[in-house]
């Protein structure tokens, strides 16, 4: 495939992500992962972080510290990345998908209290909601779901870094756990790594000793002395890693700055086009980490005229119910989820980060405006 003019993402290494691996390869006595944790935490208001070896990680060690087991439900958007409902089958526990908002692709949360209502088993766990593209729901009526129905509240914030709710940033708004991921879908950084956030002590004590195998050491014996005393798994941030996205986090109240200038610049130049549907732009409090348009006629041809013309694009996401191993294992139907079949059928993400370039923006414009003339 030939190189697009503008892909869909791309990074950038800021002379602060040089130091900070230099100094890892050089030995300096700084512990990267400790000191990304701290400052995380501290960038989102929360009490604790812990740092993980991807976002799918986080997830994964979120379930373990909510001690899911067999049978448990879990309940998400059927708009979401896989691996939500991934990481709940790991368990052997049960996701239950809900149907979306026709205009923040968000679950319906109308839908969702339902289903809390009609089903108080004590195997409903936890509710996993995601914030599509830094549009956050209602999470103070989330969070009284939590409390009424007794089920946990995990936030997915993958592509909600930096994102707020009513003034106070993700990982800071009272969900049990907050998860997020520095190498999303499509966003693809050049290294991996996740954190889980949260102000629940015993939360964080459970999560903390999972993430090591829960090995225990005394601090008075020899280093390779230990005990295990549950079962958990490996989830540990390479120091290289955690000494590059350190800098990536002093940088996203900026990027996040040019992610909404970049987003007003496509709505006052694409709305009006034919065929196009541009996002409500009345959300004060969208971070724009993505930039979904919804095109009335033949999505995916106008995705290929779009990488013809050199320009990439995604889609956040192919609902969960039409994927086969979720179709055929809960016998789904297409149908099931009209809302977000509907959507998925028109979305497509554009390119939108902080270092495109003003001719970048203006060469995607250009393009859309061109492609859809030809719509009929």
């Amino acid at each position: 495939m030939k190189k697009l003019k503008v892909p869909f993402n791309k990074y950038e290494s800021s002379r602060e992500a040089h130091s900070n691996v230099s100094d890892t390869l050089d030995g300096e006595d700084i512990c990267q992962v400790e000191e990304l944790e701290r400052e995380f935490a501290d960038y989102v208001g929360a009490d604790y972080a812990l740092a993980t070896s991807h976002g799918t990680s986080a997830l994964h060690l979120a379930m373990l510290a909510l001690d899911l087991k067999r049978g448990d439900k879990v309940v998400c958007s059927v708009n979401a990345h896989p691996n939500l409902p991934e990481v709940v089958r790991h368990f052997d526990a049960e996701p239950v998908f809900i149907d979306i908002d026709a205009d923040s692709y968000n679950i319906n949360l109308d839908k969702l209290e339902d289903y809390l209502k009609e089903n108080t088993s004590k195997k409903l766990k936890a509710v996993l909601i995601t914030h599509i593209g830094g549009t956050t729901v209602d999470l103070e009526r989330v969070y009284k779901m939590g409390s009424t129905y007794r089920v946990k509240i995990v936030e997915d914030a993958s592509t909600a870094l930096g994102a707020t709710y009513k003034g106070e940033k993700i990982g800071a708004t009272g969900a049990d756990i907050v998860c997020f991921n520095f190498s999303t879908h499509l966003k693809k950084n050049i290294c991996n790594g996740g954190i889980l956030v949260t102000n629940d002590d015993e939360i964080m004590e459970r999560a903390r000793l999972l993430a090591n195998h829960a090995m225990v050491r005394d601090e008075d014996s020899l280093d390779y002395i230990y005990d295990v005393v549950d079962i958990g798994n490996d989830y540990s941030l390479s120091e290289l890693n955690a000494a590059y996205i350190r800098s990536s986090i002093m940088d996203q109240d900026e990027n996040i700055a040019r992610q909404k200038e970049i987003a007003a610049r496509y709505s006052k130049e694409l709305d009006g086009v034919e065929h196009i549907t541009i996002p409500d732009m009345s959300v004060e409090e969208n971070s724009f980490s993505l930039y979904i348009i919804k095109i009335d006629k033949n999505r995916d041809s106008f995705a290929l005229e779009l990488r013809e013309a050199g320009i990439g694009s995604g889609l956040h996401y192919i609902p969960l119910h039409l994927l086969t191993y979720y179709k055929s294992k809960y016998a789904l139907r297409v149908n099931d989820f009209p809302v977000a079949l509907r959507a998925y059928q028109q979305i497509l993400s554009l390119p939108i980060y902080s270092q495109m370039s003003d001719a970048d923006v203006k060469m995607v414009i250009d393009k859309i405006k061109k492609i859809a003339k030809t719509r009929v």
